[in-house]
């Protein structure tokens, strides 16, 4: 593998932030995230938006994960899906198994390249639409390293979109972690306010040429402000600035609310090769996978 240092994850940054929750390594550059499975001596790798594997990768893989007591590796390669398969990609379909995503295997990408003339052109109408609306009702976008703001913006993660969405997000404990060891590196804290109340916030990573739309927050309250849509161009304009020249929207799926508020940004969908895991210890990994998709299967029901 290439060092694998075009993507926030594979990035330094995330490496000392991760490092302090869990052991790291590297393969051939590559990070590689370790996680203990609770209640047992055993550990699963997951090398998130790396390269594509070679063959070679994947035996060095094999080695480290019998070094770590691991079940299996995980492997998801920020990499589009190839119109035909090439050698490399068809060492994931003989070496490895289909695994669960971890990321929605598709994203949307924002040319940042273009003056934002042409990206407005580019929007769907309703997006247009959408700004115009948050401007005439005096919503007001500001950044902010501050703590207090970055409490507010959990408050509205975890009161408002993990609510609404239905989604599995880390603890806030995690997510203060997470801010106090990149904030001022590559996490920036956008914040979206409405008659003098935070409604909305977006945490955005800016790494190598990219910004990175990693978490974004809403109140339920004030939806009919459009306060998102404004939000999201005021960092889309703030990245060309930066000198940026995409900005992944990271993640999007057919059908859902999530992805057709990205769409109204009219970027490109792109797909990714998906999700492979790499058994090490064969019967093992066939145990943790049955286990796998159950808790899976739990959650959807309970949440």
């Amino acid at each position: 593998m290439k060092p694998g240092n075009e993507h926030p994850l594979q990035s330094t940054y995330w490496e000392e932030f991760r490092s302090k929750r869990q052991p790291v390594s590297r393969v051939n550059g590559t990070l590689v995230v370790w996680t203990k499975v609770a209640y047992t001596p055993w550990s699963f790798g997951y090398v998130p938006m790396g390269p594509l594997p070679t063959s070679e990768d994947v035996e060095m893989l094999a080695v480290l994960g019998r070094e770590k007591n691991a079940i299996g590796i995980r492997i998801e390669p920020n990499v589009k899906q190839p119109e035909s398969l090439t050698p490399q990609f068809s060492v994931l379909n003989k070496s490895l198994r289909l695994g669960r995503n971890l990321f929605k295997k598709k994203t949307i990408i924002l040319d940042l390249t273009k003056s934002e003339e042409d990206i407005l052109k580019g929007m769907h109408p309703k997006g247009r639409y959408n700004i115009k609306v948050a401007e005439k009702h005096g919503v007001v976008v500001r950044s902010s390293q501050r703590g207090e703001d970055f409490e507010k913006f959990l408050d509205l993660m975890f009161g408002g979109t993990a609510k609404r969405q239905k989604i599995y997000a880390h603890g806030k404990n995690y997510h203060r972690q997470l801010w106090e060891s990149l904030k001022n590196k590559m996490a920036h804290l956008f914040l979206a306010e409405y008659e003098g109340e935070i409604i909305t916030a977006d945490l955005i990573f800016k790494h190598g040429e990219g910004i990175y739309y990693a978490y974004g927050a809403s109140a339920l309250e004030h939806k009919e402000v459009m306060a998102p849509t404004l939000l999201l161009w005021e960092i889309a304009k703030w990245g060309k600035t930066q000198k940026c020249k995409f900005f992944d929207l990271w993640g999007a799926e057919d059908g859902k609310g999530f992805s057709r508020f990205k769409e109204q940004f009219g970027g490109e969908i792109v797909e990714l090769v998906g999700s492979y895991d790499l058994p090490i210890n064969s019967w093992l990994y066939t145990l943790f996978r049955v286990v796998e998709e159950i808790r899976w299967k739990i959650l959807r029901i309970i949440k």
